[in-house]
């Protein structure tokens, strides 16, 4: 048996440090012609800056001998030591030490400095260095190039765009009810780069994905009351948060957000997710622009949850409430969310309120809230408004699925007027559920609205299958 053998056997190990993603380096410590022990790196899993596979062979071998010092013994590795690695290597007066691939930046066998060849030490081992150099080197140029590859989809992930701003994270930190890890997407067409957040909780292969659309000035935070209800039933929760709100990148101009732009978005993230079944839960301008979502792939949805919005058709004038709502926008373009939250929602908190506000620090980061009112069609040739008259032929006549609507009769701006005149656009729509002490962020009575949901389609479909 000769070095390129148990050189190979140091592949091996380096190989299984690659597929547990740890830098591909492998060790065999050898005693007269035995194979004493094998390891490879783990720093990564152990927590341990130490854990060089030099370190872990020899800690092995060690243990396996009973004895510290590792006399007659010869070291295999596939990277040149470090300086750490070639103390201990000294210091257990191993006798011969092999090893593949030079490290050009911080050898301790001869690339930077030589450990092995200082005549002050008392002790020296053998260095003999350069076997199987080409094979050494493949795993790690293999894994440095995959490294590589990665931090690049990760900066392309999250940088900002010279046109947008981004809200710190540090403004989302202990939200209270809301422990989701957050989930990104930047790649889609539409995006040019903007960085999207949404939630995605639940099984991933889920027969069943509630689909929940926010509204203004609200963001994925307005579900945290239904997400829990959706999971526990097994189900798949994806939340976004459009661009301009919650934890997505917010552009700067009050121009960059238009009907057209917000509804392919949320074309391309569904297609994107390939989301499939979905339960369509809508409210605000999640509605506004969320109805007519199915026009594009009707097959991709099943069921209908909707609350205060409406099908923006430009045909009908705005309701007087709306109307009074986009007015305090142009006069108070800095409203306080959380006090517009508090006072139609007595049960929240003030942290709960709070949490609303965290998106927009300040007045460079409410582009959306100033854009979005104005944004609602309100004639016939309005940007959006001949998609929506598109949607409500879809739903007045086109529409198989179960639908389940909610109305807040606190809502002064599409209360249940609005509703119920939409309730006679969606084809098989039942009797709405009304909810007194609700006012226009309905999901914020989110619990009994998610529970109601579940068993009203779930219970329909079943029934349906015994039939």
């Amino acid at each position: 048996m000769n070095d390129e053998y148990f050189m190979q056997l140091a592949l091996a190990q380096a190989e299984s440090a690659l597929a547990a993603g740890e830098v591909p380096v492998g060790a065999v410590l050898v005693r007269d012609g035995q194979v004493i022990a094998q390891a490879h790196n783990a720093p990564v899993k152990e927590h341990d800056p130490s854990a060089h596979a030099e370190i872990r062979v020899m800690r092995q071998a060690a243990a396996k001998l009973g004895n510290y010092r590792l006399d007659g013994c010869s070291l295999y590795v596939t990277l040149e030591p470090c300086t750490m690695c070639a103390g201990a290597i000294l210091n257990a007066r191993l006798s011969k030490v092999v090893w593949g691939a030079p490290e050009p930046k911080s050898g301790a066998a001869g690339s930077v400095l030589n450990v092995f060849d200082n005549p002050e030490l008392n002790h020296q081992t053998l260095n003999h260095g350069h076997v199987l150099t080409r094979e050494c080197s493949l795993p790690l140029q293999t894994f440095f190039k995959e490294q590589r590859l990665r931090q690049k989809t990760v900066a392309a992930a999250t940088r900002l765009r010279d046109d947008a701003v981004r809200t710190p994270d540090s403004a989302f930190e202990a939200l209270p009810g809301y422990p989701w890890q957050p989930n990104y997407i930047s790649d889609l067409p539409a995006l040019k780069g903007l960085r999207m957040h949404y939630l995605d909780e639940g099984p991933a292969d889920a027969e069943i994905t509630w689909l929940c659309l926010h509204g203004n000035p609200a963001w994925s935070y307005l579900y945290r009351h239904m997400i829990p209800v959706f999971t526990a039933a097994g189900h798949r929760v994806i939340a976004p948060d459009m661009p301009g709100f919650g934890k997505s990148d917010k552009p700067k101009k009050d121009s960059a957000h238009t009907f057209d732009w917000h509804r392919q978005v949320m074309l391309e993230l569904v297609e994107a997710l390939d989301l499939r079944h979905i339960q369509l839960v809508v409210q605000d301008w999640g509605g506004i622009l969320g109805l007519t979502l199915p026009l594009a792939q009707t097959w991709r949805y099943q069921s209908l949850l909707v609350m205060n919005t409406m099908l923006a058709t430009g045909e009908q004038p705005l309701s007087d409430g709306f109307l009074a709502w986009r007015q305090m926008c142009a006069d108070k373009p800095l409203f306080d969310v959380a006090k517009l939250f508090a006072r139609g929602n007595p049960q929240m908190s003030a942290d709960e309120c709070a949490a609303y506000t965290a998106p927009f620090p300040d007045a460079g980061h409410r582009a959306a809230l100033r854009a979005f009112p104005p944004m609602v069609p309100s004639s016939v040739d309005s940007p959006g408004a001949t998609v929506s008259r598109a949607a409500e032929d879809f739903w007045r006549e086109q529409w198989q699925g179960l639908s389940l609507m909610f109305i807040g009769q606190q809502d002064p701006v599409l209360g249940e007027s609005v509703m119920r005149d939409l309730q006679q656009r969606i084809r098989g729509c039942p009797e709405p559920v009304l909810l007194p002490q609700a006012g226009h962020f309905v999901q914020e009575h989110g619990h009994v609205i998610a529970v109601q949901a579940v068993q009203s389609f779930f219970n329909s479909v079943n029934a349906g299958d015994r039939q």
